[in-house]
């Protein structure tokens, strides 16, 4: 046995261990990937990144893809459209097609032969299939729907089921402006965004689920969304429903946060504490500026007038049919968007959906649509 000391007899043992960490670390440090980058910087000039659609040109839609989504406007002026095929319900129908586990869908309306075919298909391949629709839009698609087997659920007459959402596969959520209706896909100014995220998905199937298993709609609904704050793929997101977390709430903030430019193109706006937000934000020099549905002028509580007797550069939309957007561009940076009309009756007794993204690159796409068919203001 040596007569060395015990800890003489560690020293290489020691010494080869430190090296071997010194190593592995070391390598660890050349080979672990960079932190993520940060979100893109504030547009200067929209028009600079204004974005390519990759549907072609002859296409009734217009697609952009984002880092953390799809979205699809539809193309009511193009000759294409008069065929009632290709348009954003296409995208839509080849997902519900591509389903493997299950569907949940809180429609509005529907009347569209390529949703309700898909929907049947995925039926038939053994695929969960729900539906919640507004109790006074139960129209023949949706009766074939219950007729094959597929639960179909309305609401209580509380308020509007006025939710456009589909879940797919627990993955993805498909939600925007668009009824899945001809008159939606083909006839009025109309988006649809899809977005693959668990989180979101489980946001949005909570709020499925307290309506197609717990029976709540309306006031009687709860706030009670899993993931209110989401960053998918480096685009944070806010998700809201109403009536229960009255969205209206983080709209007014967000209004009053703008330095430079809102953006609106809105079916309707007859919430006043949104105007007043409008209106403080112009007396400090920030531009507001865009459409509203032109049949929705004379409408009760309308603050078009109101708007446009302060100064701000809103008009009528040009478009034949409904611009049936909801939507907001705040300094190019942040995107509103969803089911949630700007209204007192979406923030305190309809079921809506609405989400709130901060992607200047969405951002860039809305307001890249606004200026194509600018003919206004």
């Amino acid at each position: 046995m040596s007569d060395a000391p015990a800890s003489a007899r560690w020293r290489p043992l020691l010494a080869l261990a430190a090296l071997f960490l010194a190593v592995f670390f070391g390598w660890r440090g050349l080979t672990a990937p960079d932190p993520a980058p940060p979100l893109a910087p504030p547009v200067e000039s929209y028009s600079t990144r204004a974005p390519t659609s990759v549907a072609g040109p002859d296409a009734p839609v217009e697609h952009y893809q984002g880092r953390a989504w799809d979205l699809y406007f539809t193309r009511p002026e193009h000759p294409a459209a008069r065929s009632k095929r290709g348009g954003p319900d296409a995208y839509l129908a080849q997902a519900l097609r591509t389903a493997q586990d299950s569907i949940a869908m809180a429609i509005y309306d529907l009347d569209l032969w390529s949703i309700r075919n898909a929907l049947l298909d995925a039926y038939g391949r053994g695929v969960e299939v729900r539906l919640v629709v507004d109790e006074d839009h139960i129209t023949p698609e949706v009766e074939s729907l219950r007729a094959a087997g597929i639960p179909v659920v309305t609401d209580n007459g509380a308020g509007l089921m006025h939710h456009k959402f589909v879940v797919i596969d627990a993955a993805e959520v498909w939600t925007g402006s668009m009824n899945f209706t001809v008159s939606g896909a083909y006839r009025n100014a109309n988006h649809l965004i899809r977005i693959p995220s668990r989180r979101l998905a489980a946001d949005y199937l909570r709020e499925f689920d307290e309506m197609f298993v717990d029976g709540r709609f309306g006031p009687a609904s709860r706030a009670d969304t899993p993931y209110p704050q989401v960053t998918v793929n480096r685009v944070p997101m806010e998700a809201w429903f109403s009536p229960d977390e009255h969205p209206q709430a983080r709209l007014v903030p967000l209004l009053r946060s703008a330095q430079e430019d809102i953006l609106l193109l809105a079916y309707t706006w007859t919430a006043d504490p949104l105007t007043d937000a409008l209106l403080e934000r112009a007396q400090h020099g920030v531009s507001v500026r865009g459409w509203f549905e032109t049949e929705q002028l004379d409408a009760a509580g309308h603050d078009y007038e109101r708007l446009r007797a302060a100064g701000l550069a809103v008009a009528p939309d040009p478009f034949p049919g409904l611009l049936h957007h909801k939507v907001v561009v705040v300094d190019g940076q942040t995107v509103v968007l969803g089911s949630y009309n700007f209204t007192r009756a979406a923030d305190v007794r309809n079921d809506e959906n609405l989400l709130v993204v901060h992607d200047p690159d969405l951002a860039a796409a809305f307001y890249t649509w606004w200026q194509d068919h600018a003919v206004g203001p």
